[in-house]
């Protein structure tokens, strides 16, 4: 069984959304298929944002760090004073796959940020739902 499931949100400079994933046994999984960000008022400011998503939670910040293990998706995104020039990078980790909630935090220099993600919802065996809380767990205590 394979469903998309989505989330939309707006969020300001230092604040994070917690989206509850988790279930009782753990055998639902996810994977992100799309992330897209937009400032609220596109035409009006020239913010310079990173929004990041996380299996953990995060202080927000503007660094960007393919190393952290709990990194699973990270968006850069410029608007230019009303100008049509915007820059806009997403790149999603989209082997990973998690059975947790997770985090999406923002660093902003203006305004608001809008974010929507996509997410494949897929069942798991006992053995994958072990293995990714496991996993989970780990990251958490270290």
């Amino acid at each position: 069984m394979s469903k998309t499931v989505s989330y939309k949100g707006k969020l300001a400079n230092g604040e994070e959304n917690r989206l509850k994933l988790s279930t009782i046994n753990g055998k639902t999984g996810y994977k992100i298929t799309k992330f897209q960000v937009i400032s609220s008022s596109p035409a009006g400011s020239s913010p310079e944002a990173v929004i990041k998503i996380y299996k953990e939670s995060k202080v927000p910040d503007f660094v960007i760090d393919f190393t952290d293990s709990d990194l699973l998706a990270a968006a850069f995104y410029e608007g230019n004073n009303g100008n049509t020039i915007l820059t806009h990078e997403v790149i999603v980790f989209d082997n990973e796959m998690f059975n947790q909630d997770i985090f999406v935090n923002c660093s902003t220099t203006e305004g608001n940020l809008n974010y929507y993600i996509e997410l494949e919802r897929m069942s798991l065996t006992d053995i994958e739902a072990t293995m990714l809380t496991l996993k989970s767990i780990r990251s958490i205590t270290s």
